[in-house]
């Protein structure tokens, strides 16, 4: 679907992360883990990027999580950035097949920008009364998204959360990483695993599954580049 929605709103929700709600289009549906392609003109020029769904639904409102590097911030990063309330965006979509289906257990390995469908899904397991289990890296020291972890902890749920305060992209795991991951991953016919980042912690991921003797081509697995 392609479609001009309006930005309900745009809040900070950790260091240079922005999460943006914008009005659902009539008849849209999308999951979370599934992406947008989002578009705006500024200056007479287009500039479009893909992100990540972080609402548990779609129903009224879409949640998208925009992660903001200061160092490589272009002119459609820092639109976003400073975005308000009434704004027009274009969005196309959703793109995806590694999005949640309602398993009885979701496993969520997440590095930097990743925090987006790690929430998402984990509100949409809760949502349904199932349990998700969550191995967050944070680029920062200071996490992204952190009340909805904490909620989801709270809840009963293992949240895991591990920072790399780096200025890099992710794929910086710590060595407690491999068993942070063993200790929440069971293998059970009922549970799916996902892994969302940049490429060099979507390499850990995978070998901390093989790590657990678990077959990473079973799980849903998207490449942030």
């Amino acid at each position: 679907m392609d479609a001009t929605v309006t930005v309900k709103e745009a809040q900070s929700v950790g260091p240079q992360t922005v999460a943006i709600t914008m009005q659902s289009p009539p008849a849209f549906t999308a999951k979370p883990g599934q992406f947008l392609r989002v578009t705006a003109t500024i200056d007479d020029e287009e500039y479009a990027r893909f992100y990540t769904i972080s609402s548990p639904d779609v129903e009224e409102t879409i949640e998208i999580t925009v992660g903001i590097d200061p160092s490589d911030a272009g002119p459609f990063s820092q639109y976003l950035a400073d975005i308000e309330s009434g704004s027009k965006l274009s969005i196309a979509g959703p793109f995806g097949q590694h999005y949640y289906e309602d398993s009885d257990r979701a496993v969520v390995l997440a590095g930097g920008p990743g925090i987006g469908p790690a929430v998402g899904i984990g509100d949409a397991a809760g949502a349904a009364g199932n349990e998700v289990a969550i191995v967050y890296v944070s680029e920062t020291a200071t996490p992204a998204h952190r009340p909805r972890l904490n909620a989801l902890a709270d809840a009963g749920n293992n949240v895991t959360i591990f920072t790399t305060a780096s200025d890099s992209q992710s794929g910086i795991v710590p060595p407690e990483f491999d068993d942070a991951v063993a200790d929440i991953i069971t293998g059970a016919s009922t549970e799916q695993t996902f892994v969302y980042g940049f490429e060099g912690f979507i390499e850990a991921a995978t070998d901390a599954l093989e790590s657990a003797s678990i077959n990473p081509d079973e799980a849903k697995i998207e490449n942030f580049g």
